[in-house]
């Protein structure tokens, strides 16, 4: 086998593995560039339909004006309504803990009580402090001036110069496979850009049906839960699993049959999100097993917890599709050296 007809397929998986190896000892890099490159992507249609009367440069601007504009409301009418509910959430959680201790612990027998007593108060304790944290990372967030700044600015530069990039990385490799990278990025963007919109409409999707559910119920906390059922689908499979088990928990506190009831709106609405909503939004497009998804989110929470299970499925079809062009590459190749020496043999032996 000749190297240098796959030094191609060679050199992509060099840069590729160099990448994530440079992305896992600079994750703050890492995030800024996934998160700079997706925002793009969500923008970039409305960039190009501007294009069309004014220069793309300015387009560019206006639409990332546009965006922080939207943005800044929509943080301010969620921050109105969530933020005192979810403050008074995190001071009554002790309260409602205990209820629900109460509640589970009344009809189980005596011997599993000391038991259960001290695994609620250990996860009671892990509850608390998981609500702090929250609260404390979303205004540490808000803090980052830099790292938005740097978010920014690199967003509005791939959203003017995003094709001159990908033409320019497109020709460092050699000079027969640019067509078949500039493919591959293409399908990429492409992959990545149905990934984000669809998990931003079903997100959006969620959180509201939960929040008129819980408001309509008469439910304490709508706009807390809707924001963590919300949040949650960004994170598949795992994420809105987590997010039903704590709605009926919680919702245990008011009665076991509201919690019934909780439980039958979650489990329904999983099912609609998962077998009407997600292919209809996002697709067949991404093609990807729930094990590797699975998987994949419990790696990137080992490796950089709550950033990595939101990236874990952005990488996972980043990797997919890499692997599956190479694996093309090599098969296109094989096939055209079985027919170069079938067409090399004398007319005489392909007689025979």
């Amino acid at each position: 086998m000749q190297i240098r007809a796959y030094r191609t397929s060679i050199i992509l998986g060099l840069v590729f593995a160099a990448l994530l190896s440079a992305f896992w000892y600079t994750q703050q890099l890492a995030f800024i560039v996934f998160l700079s490159l997706l925002l793009s992507l969500l923008l970039n249609p409305l960039v190009d339909k501007l294009e069309k009367k004014i220069p793309r440069g300015a387009a560019a601007a206006v639409v990332m004006v546009l965006f922080l504009l939207f943005a800044f409301g929509l943080i301010t009418l969620i921050s109105s309504n969530f933020l005192p509910t979810f403050t008074r959430f995190i001071r009554e959680f002790p309260t409602i803990a205990g209820k629900l201790q109460e509640t589970w612990l009344s009809s189980d027998p005596g011997f599993l009580q000391n038991e259960l007593h001290e695994l609620w108060e250990s996860l009671k304790d892990a509850g608390i402090d998981a609500l702090k944290s929250s609260m404390t990372l979303m205004f540490s967030a808000f803090s980052k001036i830099i790292d938005i700044v740097i978010i920014f600015f690199v967003t509005f530069y791939l959203l003017k110069d995003g094709e001159a990039i990908k033409d320019y990385l497109a020709g460092l490799f050699p000079h027969r496979d640019n067509r078949r990278i500039l493919n591959l990025f293409n399908n990429i963007l492409r992959s990545l850009r149905i990934y984000i919109c669809g998990q931003m409409a079903i997100c959006a999707i969620t959180a509201m049906v939960v929040f008129l559910y819980f408001s309509l119920r008469g439910l304490p906390y709508a706009s807390v839960f809707a924001v963590v059922s919300g949040i949650a689908e960004f994170i598949p499979v795992l994420g809105p699993t987590v997010a039903s088990a704590f709605g009926v928990m919680l919702t245990a506190t008011t009665s076991p049959w509201m919690a019934l009831q909780t439980a039958g709106f979650y489990l329904i609405l999983t099912q609609i999100n998962h077998n009407l909503v997600t292919p209809n939004i996002i697709g067949k497009s991404l093609n990807l097993h729930p094990i590797a998804i699975i998987l994949g989110v419990v790696l990137g929470d080992e490796l950089l917890g709550a950033a990595g299970m939101f990236l874990a499925v952005p990488v996972i079809v980043i990797c997919k599709l890499v692997i599956e062009d190479i694996y093309l590459a090599r098969q296109q190749e094989m096939e055209r050296r079985r027919t170069s020496r079938w067409l090399a043999k004398p007319a005489d032996e392909k007689d025979k």
